[in-house]
């Protein structure tokens, strides 16, 4: 039996993945996560499906991105050495608005640390007033 390669990883231990539309990308993507942030990565995409059923999923820029077709992406994730990054990219308007701030007004960050459980209740609240506002175009 051949073993698949390890994918190659950015700083931080994120996946390069190639940049692909559908599921599949994104499920290569968590798969080739390191350590904890796979399991953790894949438990996020189960909660994004059961909140925004028909959710679109794409890989770009090596990391996945989940959007409404025709309104846009409304999160993206990313890993990085101690911490999963989820970015709500119109997180300022979300209702409580996400705990960390970024350099783009409108963008707000949920960070995910090992051993560090999410409040999933909250977090399905926030994927359902992201899904209804615009998105972004990318």
């Amino acid at each position: 039996m051949t073993e698949k390669p390890e994918p190659k990883r950015l700083s931080g231990g994120n996946p390069q993945i190639a940049k692909g539309y559908g599921d599949a990308p994104v499920q290569a993507w968590i798969a080739a996560a390191p350590g904890w942030k796979s399991d953790a990565a894949r438990r996020l995409d189960t909660l994004i499906e059961q909140a925004v059923p028909g959710v679109t999923k794409a890989v770009k820029w090596n990391s996945p991105l989940y959007g409404i077709e025709g309104q846009g992406w409304f999160l993206g994730v990313h890993v990085f050495a101690k911490y999963i990054k989820i970015a709500f990219f119109n997180g300022a308007s979300l209702d409580p608005v996400p705990p960390e701030p970024s350099k783009q007004e409108r963008v707000r960050y949920l960070h995910i640390r090992e051993g560090e459980a999410i409040d999933e209740g909250r977090f399905i609240a926030w994927l359902k007033q992201a899904a209804a506002l615009p998105g972004e175009k990318m």
